[in-house]
């Protein structure tokens, strides 16, 4: 009897503070969307939990805007997420299938180097890339946003693990001995193995370059080549006088919904692929 009640208590709990976490995930999206009915005068008035009528006409003053290019920037923003997402997860499956499926005499080595370049932040190597996108002649373009996810030492990681607890190299061999070539084994029997945790880090690189803000802010100085944190960053910066809360917050409403629509279409491989891309022990 006594189990059964610290049973039902620790259920108790552990539902109690999932709900908690679940209200204040929902709590500020929901602070978004009905901040985005407001006018900038309502806002300036205070937290209001009604939704107001400024829904349209700020929807319309974000669009219409000659200066603030809306629907380029989010149409460049899913290019370069999406171009992201693409390269990143397909050659970090390459790299690490290499690395799985292959014995040589430096992949130690290879191994740890790739780990090494993972401890290292962005800001580091800053400045040295800027110069070397500068001297290649692609400064103020979306390139240099989309080409530097070729090398991703977490999805890598990532990759590898799953190979590791997923793929046999017994199917490989298989393979091998019907004749097939090293890239039709990955494109034909590796990739589809690897599905979950493509959809999984497909996701999350998604996200990761879809927020992005530092690199885009050294690169790109054109208006049409803008991507949404450096627009929405635009807004939030513009002076006294232009300055519309409601406005900013249209555009970051705006902004959320590519990201919801492609993990809503992913969404069902996110258990799958952390579940069986676990490292066995």
């Amino acid at each position: 009897m006594k189990s059964k009640k610290n049973n039902l208590l620790s259920s108790f709990l552990i539902h109690l503070v999932l709900a908690v976490l679940a209200f204040l995930c929902l709590f500020f999206f929901y602070v978004l969307v009905i901040n985005a009915t407001h006018s900038h005068a309502d806002l300036q008035k205070g937290f209001s939990a009604v939704p107001g009528s400024s829904f349209l006409q700020n929807l319309k003053n974000v669009s219409t805007d000659g200066s603030f290019p809306m629907f380029r920037g989010i149409l460049n923003s899913i290019f370069v997420s999406g171009s992201c997402a693409a390269i990143c997860t397909y050659f970090s499956s390459l790299t690490a299938y290499g690395l799985y499926a292959y014995d040589f005499r430096l992949k130690k080595i290879a191994f740890t180097f790739i780990m090494a370049i993972l401890v290292m932040p962005t800001q580091v190597t800053a400045m040295g890339f800027l110069r070397l996108i500068t001297r290649m002649g692609m400064y103020d373009s979306l390139l240099p946003l989309i080409l530097p996810s070729i090398a991703s030492p977490a999805v890598f990681y990532f990759m590898f693990s799953y190979l590791k607890s997923s793929l046999p190299l017994s199917l490989v061999e298989a393979a091998r001995i019907d004749g097939c070539g090293e890239f039709r084994i990955f494109n034909r029997i590796v990739l589809p193995i690897m599905k979950p945790a493509i959809a999984v880090q497909a996701i999350f690189t998604f996200v990761g370059s879809w927020n992005n803000y530092f690199v885009p802010a050294l690169v790109i100085q054109s208006k049409n080549k803008m991507t949404v944190p450096i627009l929405i960053a635009t807004l939030r910066g513009a002076d006294y006088m232009n300055f519309d809360m409601g406005k900013v917050y249209m555009m970051i409403m705006a902004a959320i919904v590519p990201i919801i629509f492609v993990y809503l279409l992913l969404s069902k491989y996110i258990i799958a692929g952390i579940t069986l891309g676990g490292v066995k022990g």
